[in-house]
């Protein structure tokens, strides 16, 4: 608003119309560094990260960490004991599944620095939350690890207002076994693309589903984005062709089932990096698109359910900055994934954990889909319910879920998918 004053002392308003400017202030600069060495690295990366826990530290209200034993929250919990006095809070989530369950190695942090350690089994019967996050998250969510994390945000609350968390350490300095296998796989990307889809490409498509290598030649027959896009996605056009019913498939707009999966916006972020080297690509897809979508809302979402605050230190924008100039051959170093945050991490955590073979925060629904929890997805996926919406073919779900049951396949994350995106629609369709 605008005030005029005449010379007769009259006045005059105007409205002026200032219309807002939605701009980027901040994002990731890759200017890998060479002339470091290997040590002044490791020392840099320390003192940020310490410095990173410390500011999140500051708080009036009980605070604690998540500590699933995988090096990012063992980091997290051995620098916050380090820059406070008092014993550190901090809490895990398990499975009678040993394969899936990673308390064994949580405990051997929680005793090295003398925590106030709690625990909680996840055990199938769970997965009556499941409605409950279909709710809450307002979005179809494929990543199954929103139960375990919604336990461990329940089980935080009642010690704790505000948590540490060690998200982001698998994207910033290259943590997932995928790099490693689309890096390995491009040591055939000298050849001509005629020549791998001739070689790899066709014998794939005469394979039947499920055999042994058939996933591993369609990935080698691909380029090395589309190969990483497959990688991080369960959505193969065999699949997604069959399982989506006809009338969905005409009435998406100008694809057909040889346009699926459409990978247009994890390709944008790929193509803006092409000046870099591929793992420092195919990280740059995972920070914009896995990261953001799925990671962080799976641990906001959760957590708030709960009213939980959680903060990521491994997020801090200068230890993301730092993460961006150190050279990719120090984060992926002889298929030793995070490296270099490993070497910044001997002499606070022992060898046990931090060069063990990464589990990853799963769930057991192989198992559970397996024994437990059959009748229940059967009942869910092919309610009539289900099959009056028209999205899916009755009949490919139903192989899906035999296949999985006796044949010995793991399919349960496309089973969960189909389950939460159920449940959504069970919400927000009526």
């Amino acid at each position: 608003m605008t005030v005029q004053i005449g010379g007769d002392g009259s006045a005059e308003v105007g409205v002026s119309i200032i219309k807002p400017v939605v701009e980027k202030y901040w994002d990731i600069e890759y200017r890998p560094d060479h002339t470091r060495s290997e040590q002044d690295w490791v020392e840099a990366l320390r003192e940020k990260l310490e410095e990173a826990v410390r500011i999140r530290l500051i708080s009036e209200v009980p605070l604690g960490a998540f500590l699933s034993g995988g090096i990012d929250s063992s980091a997290v919990v051995a620098l916050m004991s380090k820059v406070q006095s008092a014993p550190v809070k901090t809490f895990s989530i398990g499975f009678k599944e040993e394969d899936y369950s990673e308390l064994k190695y949580a405990r051997q942090v929680a005793e090295l620095y003398g925590t106030e350690h709690h625990e909680y089994v996840v055990e199938p019967d769970a997965m009556e939350v499941l409605p409950k996050l279909a709710w809450q998250y307002d979005e179809p969510f494929a990543d199954s690890s929103a139960i375990p994390t919604y336990y461990v945000s329940k089980l935080a609350r009642e010690n704790v207002t505000v948590i540490l968390s060690g998200d982001g350490g698998d994207e910033t300095f290259a943590g997932y076994r995928r790099y490693r296998w689309a890096k390995d796989m491009g040591r055939h990307d000298w050849l001509p693309n005629w020549f791998k889809k001739s070689a790899f490409g066709l014998p794939s498509t005469l394979m039947p589903e499920g055999m042994k290598g058939k996933g591993t030649l369609q990935h080698l027959s691909r380029d090395p984005f589309e190969r990483y896009a497959g990688l991080n996605t369960f959505g193969e056009r065999s699949y997604l062709s069959g399982l989506l019913s006809p009338d969905l498939l005409s009435g998406l707009q100008g694809q057909s089932s040889r346009d699926l999966p459409d990978y247009g916006a994890m390709r944008g972020y790929y193509e803006q990096c092409l000046q870099h080297d591929y793992l420092t690509r195919i990280q740059h897809v995972d920070t914009k698109t896995y990261l953001a979508e799925d990671i962080l809302t799976k641990v906001d979402r959760a957590s708030m359910l709960c009213s939980l605050e959680t903060r990521a230190p491994l997020l801090d924008h200068e230890v993301v900055e730092l993460a961006a100039r150190i050279p990719s051959t120090m984060k992926l170093k002889n298929s030793e994934t995070k490296y270099i945050l490993k070497k910044a991490m001997e002499g606070y955590l022992p060898d046990e954990i931090l060069y063990r073979r990464k589990m990853g925060f799963g769930v057991p629904l192989v198992h559970w889909f397996k024994k437990d929890l059959t009748s229940y997805a059967r009942d869910i996926l092919l309610s009539q319910e289900a099959r009056q919406r028209g999205i899916f073919n009755p009949s490919s779900v139903d192989a899906l879920l035999l296949d999985h049951q006796k044949k010995g396949r793991d399919l349960s994350a496309r089973i969960w998918a189909l389950l939460f995106f159920e449940h959504w629609c069970q919400n927000w369709l009526k």
